[in-house]
């Protein structure tokens, strides 16, 4: 008798992957704005902002709420119709534009005053640089585009993977490719901020931010 071999389960997409985690949660995210956005952001004068991998929106809200025109780009339909409707409750749907870009594929068109990547994961075979270098050709003269990530695991996770590659904001920086002269670095840093544990204990984590302003000219 000869034996079968169930074929391999089709790959789950990024699309998927984030739907899933999304629909198995009434919220996911705490609902606030990170806080690197605040911090680097509120001096600015509102214009047309990108919020890349938004998520539930809660940054796309608050830059909305300041006055800005927002685009709102993430893989999950889940999260987006989530954010739509807690920006609606906040009085701001109009003024947020939400799109589903699986940004490997496909990408919010425009030029954008602030472009904003926080804890932007890619999957697969997109690299996250090569998004970002995306996200540099859609700055205008004189835009903002700032990129935060995570330094390293939290002090408080379980066999963390060592093998994942956390970038110092030099890297980053490396690996956005800026033409020489034409942008200006303003903020390049690794920092502490608060943080809660799973079991709501409050602690700390490491962050990395790297803010670059396009020139105008």
């Amino acid at each position: 008798m000869t034996g079968s071999t169930a074929p391999d389960p089709a790959p789950v997409t990024d699309e998927e992957l984030w739907d899933s985690r999304y629909a198995g949660n009434t919220r996911v995210w705490s609902g606030l704005p990170n806080h690197a956005l605040v911090r680097e952001t509120e001096q600015l004068a509102p214009g047309r902002a990108l919020d890349l991998g938004c998520g539930e929106g809660a940054d796309a809200i608050w830059l909305a709420r300041r006055g800005w025109q927002v685009t709102a780009a993430d893989v999950s339909r889940v999260a987006l119709d989530r954010g739509a409707a807690h920006a609606a409750e906040q009085g701001v749907a109009d003024r947020i534009d939400w799109q589903r870009h699986d940004l490997g594929h496909s990408f919010p068109a425009g030029g954008y005053d602030l472009i904003s990547a926080h804890f932007l994961h890619t999957y697969g075979a997109l690299r996250r640089e090569e998004v970002l270098r995306r996200a540099v050709d859609c700055v205008a003269p004189g835009g903002i585009l700032l990129v935060v990530g995570h330094a390293g695991w939290p002090r408080w996770a379980e066999d963390p993977d060592p093998e994942v590659y956390f970038p110092t904001p030099e890297d980053v920086l490396a690996e956005l490719r800026l033409p020489a002269g034409a942008w200006e670095v303003l903020v390049s840093e690794t920092y502490e901020r608060p943080a809660a544990r799973p079991d709501g204990v409050m602690d700390t984590r490491e962050d990395t931010t790297l803010k670059v302003r396009r020139l105008v000219g």
